[in-house]
């Protein structure tokens, strides 16, 4: 792997023509004219005072200002000062601008931690949120750490384990919420980052804990500003660096843990306000510390009270609210940045390879993968234990069984294709459907058709995820070309359009919609409820998907080469880049439509094939189709007889699975 070990924390990227101070002080002076606003709408400025320090027990609007309104305001400006701290300690600590609590695992951990301890363990919860969401958060960037420790916490390495981590708690919460969505619904709208408050608990809770943690990083804040030398350096100067760094994460997971624990999730908040600070001109630690925290602070303020004036403050939760502005706001910086200042590359040899493989070898897996379609369709548990089904008993299960083994065959194989595809158009390894955001955009049109025209048929949803799937890719290569396709900025993207997704699906979680529980599923990946002419329609899509390999696979071998190359051996650039991603875009949204928009399937599929030895374009792309409908098929028939008689969707199987191949993959390559 070629990729550069540091990412330059004070320099470069978007300016802003204003100072940091000016920046802070205007979101915190508006926010305060806000909240103003709201307040006088409830109570005379003039008993203000009195609701504060003496409210009348006789008086409900006193009342209501005194243990709602103002401790939400103070509640809001320290989460969002705790943040910001967070997220600028993370960014120096890791050398990574674009580092904050929510990209690396902190949060998806507490959640995690959370929900399992109300489930299995609920003793645990009388000793309040806090600890368990400390112990989830500390586990989850305790593993990314240990999963980027080999690679020297390069920033796309701490990067890509905080996704990969996040994304497979993520994925085990939405099973568990699917499982459970009663028990868990109050914890879902409050894990969603909710600031409504019924007294001063959580901000007498979290004042000292934000004061003691700003007070420890006044003591760090020297040997953190040696960190922007290099470690030869920073060591002759006698930085002590293993211990600084520890310090500095333990801070920002403590105060991330300690946010989580008062009032939930709270995305992108830190990585807001230091981006913010950094572009308006605070270029040193110091600076980017204080008015990091305080533009954070402001802006939590800022959109909660917004919030306040536009709905009362009861929904949608301000966690929520801030995921929605930080996916775009993250798309911004990604696109903002300089290259030089997350230049990673990442090459294909970072993985090991296989001996070169022929066309025999990748044609062997076509029986493995038929074996698997066998085993799913014969094997499987019932009432009185397992049944290896034969006879009239197949034939009378095939009913059930046949359209979720289709579906899960012809999703894995399109996954894949479409991953291998997008690899090598982009010429990055880690690129695929889901992790670039492909499958996102794709999910993203379907839930706006849900609610917008519930009417919409199978044909229009198609068109529909097709063409979310399509966007959402013109964005991601729009942005690649114009960093050379770094891996890093790809994959940023991916996460922003994620958390766009996540943001969403929490918004439409809080509503009590009776279509959520439908949704949820859905998203998750569970074929349960296929149709036969939906899972007929999909193999017909695939089986024209693989009669297209053959055109594509010279366009596949030569636009990696690069434009000049390309249109040199007579490749129409333009077109064949056009067709490709209209061919992407398709087989995305037809396995989205099937298992949801995260598998890790069209990630792992090439890798596998390229592990098996399939070198040329169109072996790969036949080998992985091949290894994907295998892995997707293996997922559906794991989930169906793991809990029996209770179902784990595919899509989460998948995740689970693929996310922990890539966590050894990472740990045991360099």
């Amino acid at each position: 792997m070629a990729e550069s070990r540091t990412a330059k924390i004070g320099r470069g990227g978007a300016r802003l023509a204003i100072g940091p101070a000016a920046v802070a002080l205007t979101l915190l002076a508006t926010a305060g004219a806000l909240a103003a606003f709201n307040l006088s709408s409830a109570l005379p400025s003039g008993r203000w005072f009195e609701a504060l320090f003496a409210p009348n027990p006789d008086d409900m609007r006193e009342l209501v200002v005194h243990h709602s309104a103002l401790p939400r305001i103070g509640v809001a400006l320290l989460c969002g000062a705790g943040l910001g701290l967070a997220g600028a300690l993370l960014q120096q600590v890791l050398r990574n601008p674009l580092a904050e609590p929510g990209t690396l695992g902190v949060f998806a951990g507490a959640r995690f931690a959370l929900f399992a301890a109300t489930l299995w363990a609920p003793g645990l919860l009388a000793f309040g949120y806090e600890p368990l969401a400390l112990a989830g958060g500390a586990i989850s960037m305790g593993l990314v750490l240990a999963l980027s420790r080999g690679r020297a916490f390069a920033p796309f390495a701490v990067v890509l384990a905080g996704m990969i981590v996040s994304l497979t708690l993520e994925a085990a919460n939405k099973m568990l919420t699917i499982g459970n969505f009663e028990q868990l619904s109050d914890l879902l709208i409050w894990q969603a980052g909710s600031l409504a408050q019924n007294d001063w608990s959580a901000a007498a809770g979290l004042a000292p804990r934000i004061v003691a943690a700003t007070a420890a990083t006044a003591l760090l804040a020297k040997p953190l500003a040696l960190l922007d030398l290099d470690e030869a350096g920073a060591r002759g100067l006698g930085v002590p660096l293993a211990w600084t760094r520890f310090g500095a994460v333990a801070i920002a997971v403590l105060v991330s843990a300690s946010v989580v624990g008062a009032v939930g999730a709270i995305g992108f908040i830190g990585l807001a306000g230091p981006a913010v600070a950094r572009a308006a001109g605070a270029r040193r630690l110091g600076p980017r510390l204080v008015w990091g925290a305080c533009v954070s602070a402001g802006m939590l303020t800022l959109v909660d009270q917004a919030l306040v004036a536009a709905t009362g403050g009861t929904l949608p939760p301000t966690g929520a609210a801030t995921a929605l502005l930080g996916g775009p706001l993250l798309l911004w910086l990604v696109w903002r940045f300089r290259p030089t200042g997350l230049g990673e590359r990442f090459t294909e040899s970072a993985f090991a390879h296989g001996a070169a493989a022929g066309w025999p070898r990748v044609l062997l897996i076509a029986p493995f993968a038929a074996a698997a379609v066998w085993l799913a369709m014969a094997l499987g548990r019932t009432p009185g234990g397992w049944l290896w089904a034969t006879g009239s008993e197949f034939d009378a299960l095939s009913t059930w069984r046949g359209p979720r083994v289709a579906a899960s065959l012809a999703a894995g194989f399109m996954l894949s294709v479409a991953g291998g595809v997008l690899q090598r158009l982009s010429g990055n390894p880690m690129a695929s459907p889901e992790l670039l955001g492909v499958s996102a955009g794709a999910a993203l049109a379907l839930l706006a058709a849900t609610f917008l025209a519930p009417g919409l048929g199978s044909g229009g949803a198609l068109a529909l995820a097709a063409l979310g799937a399509f966007a959402s890719l013109s964005v991601v290569l729009a942005v690649g070309r114009r960093s050379a396709f770094s891996p890093m900025r790809m994959l940023l993207i991916g996460v922003g359009l994620t958390a766009l997704l996540n943001a969403v699906l929490e918004l439409v979680l809080v509503t009590g919609d009776p279509r959520v529980a439908q949704i949820l599923t859905w998203l998750s990946g569970s074929t349960y409820a296929v149709s036969a002419a939906l899972a007929s329609a999909a193999c017909v899509a695939a089986a024209l998907a693989a009669l297209a390999l053959p055109f594509a696979a010279r366009w596949l071998a030569i636009l990696p080469l690069g434009d000049p190359p390309a249109q040199a051996l007579g490749v129409a650039v333009g077109r064949s880049r056009l067709a490709l991603l209209v061919f992407v875009s398709t087989l995305t949204a037809v396995s989205t439509l099937l298992v949801g928009p995260l598998s890790f399937v069209g990630l792992m599929g090439p890798h596998l094939a390229r592990l098996f030895g399939a070198r040329t374009a169109l072996a790969e792309s036949v080998a992985a189709g091949l290894l994907g409908a295998m892995l997707m098929v293996l997922a559906d028939w794991i989930g169906r007889n793991a809990a029996y008689p209770w179902q784990i969707p595919a899509g989460v199987t998948a995740t689970a699975i693929g996310g922990l191949y890539f966590m050894w993959l990472m740990k045991t390559r360099r």
